[in-house]
C-alpha cells in the first residue's frame, strides 16, 4: 500500500512490444510475499499495447506503487537506466517484460542485502518456463559467486537485487550494447569492488521462446566478450585487450576463424556458444516428446473400450 514512504526495493521493467507478456511479470511483483516496493515500467517505444496494458494495471491498482514512463525506442540498456534514474528504492531489481519472479524472490534477496552490508548484489538460481501452461518448468542452477569466474562467463542472470550505489558508482548499463550489457554491468561493479552472493533457490524465471536477446548474445558471443574487455581494460591481460581492439576494428568474423584466441574468457566462446545452442535443441526436443506423449495419452484415453 502507498503511504508516502520510499520503497526498499523499485522494480524495473522495460518492456518494448511485450504487451502478451507484461501481465505475467507484473503478476508476479504482485505476488511477492513481501511488500515494500514500487514498480517502474519503461515503455521503450513499444507499437503494439504495452502502455495500455501498463496504465491499465496502474488504474486497477491505485494502492500499489506503479508509474509507467514512456520513451522513443532506444533499447532495454537505456530504457533501464531511464528507469532507475527515476526509482525511489535503495535496492533496484531488473526485470525483463517477459520474465517473472517466484513469490518469494524479493523476500529473500532483500533480506540477505539487509542482514550482510558488504554484499552488494544478491543473485539466484533460474526456472525455465514456455508459453505452454502444461509443460512443467526447468530448473537452472547457477554457480556460486567467484570473482575469476564471472571473467571467464556470465554466472549471474540480469534479475538480479541489487543496491542502487553499484548503479551509480559503475554509471549504469552501457546503452550501446544490445547484448551482453547485464555481463559488462557485473564486472563493472566486480572492478570496483562490489561483492556478490547467490542463493541456491530458483527465484527468478526466464520465459524460453527461442528467440530474444539471449539468443543475439549468444550468436555474437566473441563480439559481446570484446566489447565487455574494452569497457574493462585493466581486468584482463594486455594481451587479451590488443586481441579485444582487433576484433572490433576488424570484425568477429574474421577473428573467429583466428585459432590464436589470447585468454581463458576467449578459448571458452566457441564452446559457449555451442553449449547455448545445445541446450535450446534440448529444451525443443523435450517439448516435443512432452507433446507427443500427451497426445499418445489422450488418444488411449479416447479410444472406445471394446464391447
Amino acid at each position: 500500500m502507498s503511504d508516502g514512504r520510499e520503497p526498499e526495493v523499485s522494480v524495473i521493467i522495460p518492456c518494448h512490444d511485450y504487451g502478451c507478456y507484461l501481465p505475467q511479470a507484473l503478476d508476479s511483483v504482485l505476488g511477492q510475499t513481501f511488500g515494500d516496493w514500487e514498480i517502474v515500467i519503461v515503455d521503450d517505444g513499444s507499437t503494439d499495447d504495452s502502455a495500455a496494458v501498463a496504465q491499465d494495471y496502474i488504474d486497477r491498482h491505485p494502492g500499489q506503487r506503479i508509474r509507467l514512463l514512456r520513451q522513443a525506442n532506444a533499447g532495454v540498456s537505456a530504457a533501464r537506466n531511464a528507469g532507475i534514474a527515476t526509482a525511489m528504492g535503495r535496492y533496484i531489481l531488473p526485470l525483463d517484460a517477459d520474465d517473472a519472479l517466484a513469490p518469494a524472490m524479493l523476500e529473500k534477496t532483500a533480506a540477505a542485502l539487509d542482514s550482510e552490508p558488504g554484499i552488494t548484489i544478491v543473485s539466484t538460481d533460474l526456472f525455465v518456463f514456455t508459453d505452454a501452461e502444461d509443460l512443467p518448468p526447468q530448473v537452472l542452477a547457477l554457480p556460486p559467486y567467484d570473482k575469476e569466474l564471472l571473467l571467464q562467463r556470465l554466472i549471474m542472470f540480469y534479475c538480479s537485487l541489487y543496491r542502487r550505489e553499484a548503479w551509480e558508482v559503475v554509471g549504469g548499463y552501457d546503452e550501446g550494447m544490445r547484448a551482453g550489457e547485464d555481463w559488462d554491468f557485473w564486472i563493472g561493479c566486480a572492478e570496483r569492488g562490489f561483492q556478490a552472493h547467490h542463493i541456491p533457490e530458483p527465484l527468478v524465471g526466464i520465459r524460453n521462446k527461442d528467440t530474444g536477446l539471449h539468443v543475439e548474445a549468444a550468436e555474437n558471443d566473441l563480439a559481446v566478450r570484446a566489447r565487455i574487455v574494452a569497457n574493462h581494460p585493466a581486468m584482463f591481460k594486455p594481451l587479451t585487450q590488443a586481441w579485444a581492439q582487433a576484433l572490433l576494428q576488424q570484425g568477429q568474423d574474421a577473428c573467429r576463424r583466428d585459432a590464436r584466441v589470447p585468454d581463458e574468457i576467449l578459448s571458452r566462446a566457441g564452446e559457449m556458444d555451442q553449449f547455448l545452442r545445445v541446450v535450446m535443441n534440448l529444451q525443443r526436443m523435450a517439448r516435443r516428446q512432452y507433446y507427443d506423449i500427451q497426445r499418445l495419452e489422450k488418444a488411449l484415453t479416447d479410444e472406445p473400450t471394446p464391447s
